[in-house]
Protein backbone atom coordinates (compact mmCIF):
# COMPACT_ATOMS: atom_id res chain seq x y z
CA UNK A 1 0.00 0.00 0.00
CA UNK A 2 1.59 3.53 -1.36
CA UNK A 3 1.91 6.53 1.53
CA UNK A 4 -0.99 8.09 0.22
CA UNK A 5 -3.41 5.37 0.41
CA UNK A 6 -2.32 4.78 3.95
CA UNK A 7 -3.24 8.11 4.92
CA UNK A 8 -6.89 8.08 3.15
CA UNK A 9 -7.48 4.61 4.46
CA UNK A 10 -6.58 6.34 8.00
CA UNK A 11 -8.35 9.60 7.52
CA UNK A 12 -11.84 7.33 6.33
CA UNK A 13 -10.96 5.29 9.57
CA UNK A 14 -11.71 8.73 11.78
CA UNK A 15 -14.73 9.78 10.01
CA UNK A 16 -15.92 6.52 10.34
CA UNK A 17 -19.69 6.70 12.37
CA UNK A 18 -19.48 3.36 14.36
CA UNK A 19 -15.63 3.74 15.23
CA UNK A 20 -14.12 6.76 14.05
CA UNK A 21 -12.69 9.83 16.56
CA UNK A 22 -15.51 11.73 17.91
CA UNK A 23 -13.86 15.01 17.10
CA UNK A 24 -13.20 13.76 13.15
CA UNK A 25 -16.75 12.83 12.69
CA UNK A 26 -18.61 15.83 13.82
CA UNK A 27 -16.51 18.69 11.27
CA UNK A 28 -17.46 19.62 8.25
CA UNK A 29 -16.08 22.23 5.85
CA UNK A 30 -16.74 25.26 7.16
CA UNK A 31 -15.25 23.87 10.77
CA UNK A 32 -12.19 22.34 8.95
CA UNK A 33 -11.55 25.37 6.12
CA UNK A 34 -9.73 27.71 9.49
CA UNK A 35 -7.44 24.78 9.92
CA UNK A 36 -6.46 24.53 6.47
CA UNK A 37 -5.99 28.12 5.93
CA UNK A 38 -3.75 28.18 9.33
CA UNK A 39 -1.64 24.98 7.93
CA UNK A 40 -0.72 27.23 4.36
CA UNK A 41 0.54 29.73 6.45
CA UNK A 42 2.46 27.55 8.80
CA UNK A 43 4.01 25.93 5.44
CA UNK A 44 4.85 29.70 4.70
CA UNK A 45 6.65 30.13 7.84
CA UNK A 46 8.74 26.96 7.28
CA UNK A 47 9.77 28.37 4.26
CA UNK A 48 11.16 31.38 5.63
CA UNK A 49 12.64 30.20 8.34
CA UNK A 50 14.19 28.10 5.91
CA UNK A 51 13.57 24.95 8.02
CA UNK A 52 13.45 21.89 5.78
CA UNK A 53 12.26 19.45 8.83
CA UNK A 54 9.58 21.92 9.59
CA UNK A 55 8.59 22.02 6.28
CA UNK A 56 8.08 18.12 5.61
CA UNK A 57 5.91 18.33 8.61
CA UNK A 58 3.92 21.10 7.63
CA UNK A 59 3.29 19.83 3.86
CA UNK A 60 2.10 16.88 5.88
CA UNK A 61 -0.59 18.93 7.88
CA UNK A 62 -1.55 20.54 4.72
CA UNK A 63 -1.92 17.64 2.88
CA UNK A 64 -4.22 16.24 5.68
CA UNK A 65 -6.76 19.05 5.13
CA UNK A 66 -6.80 17.85 1.51
CA UNK A 67 -7.23 14.56 2.63
CA UNK A 68 -9.92 15.36 5.23
CA UNK A 69 -12.01 17.35 2.98
CA UNK A 70 -11.68 14.88 -0.01
CA UNK A 71 -12.92 12.64 2.54
CA UNK A 72 -16.40 14.54 3.51
CA UNK A 73 -17.47 15.32 0.07
CA UNK A 74 -16.65 11.16 -0.28
CA UNK A 75 -19.35 10.77 2.02
CA UNK A 76 -21.53 12.93 0.20
CA UNK A 77 -21.30 11.37 -2.50
CA UNK A 78 -19.69 14.87 -4.25
CA UNK A 79 -15.98 13.67 -5.35
CA UNK A 80 -12.94 11.84 -3.80
CA UNK A 81 -9.30 12.63 -3.53
CA UNK A 82 -8.58 10.36 -6.73
CA UNK A 83 -11.34 13.42 -8.13
CA UNK A 84 -9.17 16.18 -6.62
CA UNK A 85 -5.99 14.83 -8.22
CA UNK A 86 -7.33 14.35 -11.19
CA UNK A 87 -8.86 17.92 -11.49
CA UNK A 88 -5.36 19.48 -10.64
CA UNK A 89 -3.46 17.22 -13.30
CA UNK A 90 -5.60 17.70 -15.96
CA UNK A 91 -5.66 21.84 -15.44
CA UNK A 92 -1.65 21.62 -15.26
CA UNK A 93 -1.38 19.96 -18.29
CA UNK A 94 -4.23 21.74 -20.24
CA UNK A 95 -2.15 25.06 -19.08
CA UNK A 96 1.08 23.93 -20.33
CA UNK A 97 1.32 23.15 -23.65
CA UNK A 98 4.64 24.26 -24.23
CA UNK A 99 5.67 21.43 -22.04
CA UNK A 100 2.71 18.70 -22.40
CA UNK A 101 1.64 19.57 -25.88
CA UNK A 102 4.49 20.42 -28.39
CA UNK A 103 4.51 23.99 -28.46
CA UNK A 104 6.79 26.59 -28.22
CA UNK A 105 7.89 27.73 -24.78
CA UNK A 106 8.47 31.26 -24.20
CA UNK A 107 9.83 33.35 -21.30
CA UNK A 108 8.21 33.52 -17.93
CA UNK A 109 6.48 36.25 -18.25
CA UNK A 110 4.68 35.02 -21.83
CA UNK A 111 3.91 32.27 -20.12
CA UNK A 112 2.30 33.36 -17.08
CA UNK A 113 0.40 35.59 -19.65
CA UNK A 114 -1.15 32.38 -21.36
CA UNK A 115 -1.80 30.64 -18.11
CA UNK A 116 -4.07 33.95 -17.72
CA UNK A 117 -5.62 33.52 -20.82
CA UNK A 118 -6.15 29.92 -20.35
CA UNK A 119 -7.80 30.87 -17.24
CA UNK A 120 -10.05 33.26 -19.44
CA UNK A 121 -11.19 30.57 -21.87
CA UNK A 122 -12.06 27.79 -19.00
CA UNK A 123 -13.85 30.79 -17.42
CA UNK A 124 -15.60 31.50 -21.02
CA UNK A 125 -16.37 27.98 -21.35
CA UNK A 126 -18.21 27.43 -17.77
CA UNK A 127 -20.53 30.20 -19.32
CA UNK A 128 -18.76 33.01 -17.28
CA UNK A 129 -17.06 35.41 -19.01
CA UNK A 130 -19.74 37.98 -19.78
CA UNK A 131 -18.86 38.50 -15.24
CA UNK A 132 -16.65 41.52 -14.25
CA UNK A 133 -13.17 41.59 -14.20
CA UNK A 134 -12.58 41.36 -10.69
CA UNK A 135 -15.78 38.95 -9.77
CA UNK A 136 -13.60 35.22 -10.27
CA UNK A 137 -11.35 36.70 -7.05
CA UNK A 138 -11.69 35.36 -4.04
CA UNK A 139 -12.98 38.01 -1.57
CA UNK A 140 -11.82 35.81 2.10
CA UNK A 141 -7.86 36.16 0.99
CA UNK A 142 -5.60 37.66 3.60
CA UNK A 143 -6.44 41.51 3.03
CA UNK A 144 -3.27 42.54 1.26
CA UNK A 145 -3.27 39.49 -1.11
CA UNK A 146 -6.71 40.84 -2.13
CA UNK A 147 -5.68 44.33 -2.71
CA UNK A 148 -2.44 43.27 -4.56
CA UNK A 149 -4.60 40.67 -7.29
CA UNK A 150 -7.15 43.08 -7.00
CA UNK A 151 -5.04 45.75 -8.32
CA UNK A 152 -2.64 43.65 -10.78
CA UNK A 153 -6.17 42.81 -12.04
CA UNK A 154 -6.95 46.52 -13.05
CA UNK A 155 -3.82 47.03 -14.21
CA UNK A 156 -4.18 44.51 -17.04
CA UNK A 157 -6.62 46.32 -18.65
CA UNK A 158 -4.79 49.92 -18.41
CA UNK A 159 -6.13 51.13 -15.32
CA UNK A 160 -2.74 51.62 -13.65
CA UNK A 161 0.05 54.50 -12.63
CA UNK A 162 2.55 55.14 -15.00
CA UNK A 163 5.29 54.64 -12.06
CA UNK A 164 6.17 53.90 -8.86
CA UNK A 165 6.68 57.98 -8.41
CA UNK A 166 2.97 58.16 -8.98
CA UNK A 167 1.47 56.14 -6.59
CA UNK A 168 4.24 57.40 -3.78
CA UNK A 169 2.13 60.72 -4.29
CA UNK A 170 -0.95 58.85 -3.86
CA UNK A 171 0.47 57.33 -0.30
CA UNK A 172 1.32 60.69 0.64
CA UNK A 173 -2.06 61.98 -0.50
CA UNK A 174 -3.96 59.18 1.75
CA UNK A 175 -1.55 60.11 4.89
CA UNK A 176 -2.79 64.06 4.55
CA UNK A 177 -6.43 62.95 4.39
CA UNK A 178 -6.33 60.41 7.58
CA UNK A 179 -4.19 62.61 9.15
CA UNK A 180 -7.81 65.06 8.05
CA UNK A 181 -10.35 62.76 9.33
CA UNK A 182 -7.98 61.94 12.70
CA UNK A 183 -8.66 65.14 13.56
CA UNK A 184 -11.93 65.72 12.99
CA UNK A 185 -12.45 62.48 15.40
CA UNK A 186 -14.90 60.22 13.50
CA UNK A 187 -13.76 56.98 14.11
CA UNK A 188 -15.68 55.64 10.80
CA UNK A 189 -14.21 58.51 8.53
CA UNK A 190 -10.77 57.75 10.32
CA UNK A 191 -11.08 53.57 9.30
CA UNK A 192 -12.38 54.57 5.71
CA UNK A 193 -9.02 56.98 4.98
CA UNK A 194 -6.27 54.52 6.81
CA UNK A 195 -8.06 51.87 4.54
CA UNK A 196 -7.39 53.89 1.75
CA UNK A 197 -3.58 54.80 2.82
CA UNK A 198 -2.94 50.80 2.87
CA UNK A 199 -4.78 49.91 -0.49
CA UNK A 200 -2.04 52.62 -1.50
CA UNK A 201 0.83 51.17 -0.23
CA UNK A 202 -0.01 48.20 -1.51
CA UNK A 203 -0.29 49.54 -4.71
CA UNK A 204 3.44 51.38 -4.37
CA UNK A 205 4.56 47.87 -3.14
CA UNK A 206 3.35 46.15 -6.22
CA UNK A 207 5.38 48.60 -8.31
CA UNK A 208 8.19 48.30 -6.38
CA UNK A 209 8.13 44.24 -7.28
CA UNK A 210 7.74 43.43 -3.51
CA UNK A 211 5.19 41.24 -1.87
CA UNK A 212 3.88 42.97 0.63
CA UNK A 213 2.41 40.06 2.77
CA UNK A 214 6.33 39.14 2.85
CA UNK A 215 7.63 42.79 3.63
CA UNK A 216 4.69 42.85 6.42
CA UNK A 217 5.87 39.33 7.24
CA UNK A 218 9.37 39.84 7.84
CA UNK A 219 9.29 43.43 9.43
CA UNK A 220 6.76 41.41 12.42
CA UNK A 221 9.55 39.15 12.96
CA UNK A 222 11.98 42.04 12.91
CA UNK A 223 9.91 43.86 15.40
CA UNK A 224 9.60 40.72 17.75
CA UNK A 225 13.34 39.82 17.55
CA UNK A 226 14.12 43.63 18.75
CA UNK A 227 10.95 43.52 21.18
CA UNK A 228 12.23 40.29 22.78
CA UNK A 229 15.69 41.62 23.18
CA UNK A 230 14.72 44.86 24.98
CA UNK A 231 12.40 42.46 27.33
CA UNK A 232 15.64 40.47 28.26
CA UNK A 233 17.62 43.32 28.90
CA UNK A 234 15.08 44.88 31.47
CA UNK A 235 15.25 40.71 33.29
CA UNK A 236 19.46 41.08 33.04
CA UNK A 237 19.02 44.23 35.18
CA UNK A 238 16.24 43.10 36.97
CA UNK A 239 14.07 46.08 35.89
CA UNK A 240 10.57 46.14 34.71
CA UNK A 241 9.15 48.27 32.30
CA UNK A 242 7.34 50.96 34.34
CA UNK A 243 10.84 51.17 35.75
CA UNK A 244 11.68 53.31 32.73
CA UNK A 245 10.22 55.88 30.86
CA UNK A 246 9.03 55.54 27.16
CA UNK A 247 12.44 57.73 26.59
CA UNK A 248 14.66 55.72 28.05
CA UNK A 249 12.75 52.19 26.74
CA UNK A 250 13.32 54.13 23.05
CA UNK A 251 17.00 54.40 23.68
CA UNK A 252 17.13 51.17 24.84
CA UNK A 253 15.29 49.93 21.70
CA UNK A 254 17.86 51.83 19.84
CA UNK A 255 20.90 50.77 21.11
CA UNK A 256 19.52 47.01 20.74
CA UNK A 257 19.11 47.66 17.18
CA UNK A 258 22.35 48.88 16.44
CA UNK A 259 23.83 46.22 18.73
Amino acid sequence: MSEIDQLLKIMAALRDPQTGCPWDIEQDFASIAPYTIEEAYEVADAIDRDNMVDLREELGDLLLQVVFHSQMASEADLFDFNDVAATISDKLVRRHPHVFAGEAAGSAEEQHFAWEEHKSAERAARGESGKGLLTNITANLPALTLATKTSKKAASVGFDWGHPGQVLEKVHEELDELVEAEAGGDKQHIEEELGDLLLAVTNLARHLDVNPETALRKSNQKFTSRFNKLEQSLKANNEDWTDLSLAELEARWQHNKSG
